[in-house]
């Protein structure tokens, strides 16, 4: 069982690093060269939508996220409003610069989810879902602990 253990965590942690490796040279080689990866991912948090507050996007993210909101508005990729029933809230939504680099974003992950289940049938795709959902559901329950 150790050996399994071991080979469970290599995996994770390789998956881990590979994907955001490749995320980050997919940003680099693109024309939103400009983004880290915690800035894409903060586009990505805001989505196209409409106006979500800073919390909403720092619970989806899990980190504190108002540096990488206003690097977001000083590039021009977001911007900040407020709402009329209570000045207090302030609401962030893309611009359309912002929303086309939430394009190639998806796109992205898009290529590689397809990539992914190319390479399984129908019940294997099912179980590969299964079992994803349940190492997510472990993480989300680890964070929400730590609150």
């Amino acid at each position: 069982m150790e050996k399994r253990a071991e080979r469970l965590n290599s995996l994770l942690v390789q998956l881990f690093n590979d994907i955001l490796h490749i995320e980050e040279k997919v940003l680099k080689s693109s024309e939103i060269k400009d983004l880290s990866i915690t800035e894409i991912h903060t586009i990505d948090a805001i989505g196209t939508q409409g106006n979500r507050t800073m919390g909403e996007i720092a619970h989806d993210l899990r980190i504190t996220v108002g540096s990488a909101i206003n690097r977001l508005i000083k590039k021009g990729y977001a911007e900040r409003s407020r709402t009329e029933e209570d000045r207090r809230v302030v609401l962030v939504s893309l611009t359309e610069k912002g929303k086309h680099a939430y394009k190639i974003h998806a796109d992205f992950h898009k290529e590689m989810v397809q990539a992914t289940l190319n390479s399984y049938n129908d019940e294997e795709q099912e179980v590969l879902c299964d079992v994803i959902e349940k190492i997510n559901i472990f993480f989300e329950d680890k964070y929400e602990g730590l609150q």
